[in-house]
């Protein structure tokens, strides 16, 4: 059987034109509701399709209508699931997730969406309904980090179901974990009494850390993603044994989340991990990886467009 060709795209964030401009690039054309490759090729989206950009509600409306027609498959990523923890009840007067928490442009998907209140409601569905991952067998997708002890708590799983969904949000819980680093990446604390500035100029107590090729000793922000930075601190050795390992012959594993640089080549972080976003969101370029089924990843199989 003839293996599946895959289009991997990054972190879209409401940058319809953006993301128009590369499915063309891809190959893709308009067909019904969806777009369609002439040699039968998917995308797999992996999450991120609302917030900070001007179109959030026609990014929604193509990636829903290429799922819907057979062309591309589509996973959560964190933004997704912030929002619907944000406005889910908490059952004690509050919410899954409190406004504090939701800096990242959630204000502008309402915005765009305030004159269609019931076309939201059902986004907010089709929304639950996203898987956390996907595992193809020849590849895998995830919006942030694969932690293969605790995604099985998410396999075949929704958080359509309520009960599931609290536990999800409900720090401590094994799914609260097994989701914030399927959506969020692992994080290490900075020492006592230091902070650093995210590229929002946030003051942040931890710091978002690779998943493979971890020391045994490390500052933590030797191992800060997208990029390492100089301050001072060593991380714990108990948790660098805590963050999950991503092993070099586990099959080919795409990522979004990370804002790396737009100015960085695009290319793998190790031969069996990509990472496709690279801020488009704001002045990066929305970036795709042509996958047809090698274990190897390669830089000559990124793509971008130019509006």
């Amino acid at each position: 059987m003839k293996q599946q060709a895959y289009d991997l795209i990054g972190d879209i964030h409401g940058q319809h034109g953006k993301l128009a401009a590369l499915l063309q690039h891809l190959g893709y054309k308009p067909q019904g509701d969806s777009h369609r490759h002439p040699e039968g090729r998917q995308v797999i989206f992996l999450g991120d399709y609302i917030d900070r950009g001007p179109a959030i509600r026609e990014v929604l409306h193509t990636v829903r209508g290429m799922v819907e027609g057979g062309d591309a498959l589509a996973i959560m990523g964190n933004h997704e699931y912030n929002c619907i923890c944000a406005l889910t009840p908490n059952g004690l007067g509050g919410f899954l997730r409190s406004e504090k928490q939701n800096r990242g442009g959630q204000l502008e998907t309402l915005a765009q969406f305030e004159n269609h209140p019931t076309e939201w409601q059902e986004w907010l569905l089709w929304m639950k309904r996203l898987p956390m991952f996907l595992d193809l067998g020849g590849l895998r997708a995830v919006h942030a980090c694969w932690d293969g002890k605790r995604l099985p708590r998410l396999a075949g799983k929704s958080i359509e179901d309520p009960d599931f969904l609290l536990a999800c949000a409900t720090r401590g819980t094994p799914e609260f974990r097994a989701a914030e680093n399927a959506l969020k990446g692992p994080e290490l604390s900075m020492p006592a009494g230091l902070v650093y500035h995210d590229k929002e100029n946030i003051p942040r107590r931890s710091v978002r850390v690779r998943w493979w090729d971890i020391p045994e000793t490390a500052r933590v922000t030797a191992l800060a993603m997208p990029e390492p930075f100089d301050a001072e601190g060593e991380a714990e050795s108990f948790n660098l044994k805590r963050i999950p390992r991503y092993l070099p012959e586990e099959p080919p594993v795409f990522c979004g989340h990370y804002w790396m640089p737009p100015h960085k080549e695009k290319a793998p972080l190790a031969d069996n991990i990509a990472c496709l976003d690279y801020s488009a969101a704001r002045e990066g370029p929305l970036v795709a990886y042509r996958w047809d089924g090698e274990q190897k990843l390669s830089a000559q199989k990124y793509l971008t467009a130019t509006l």
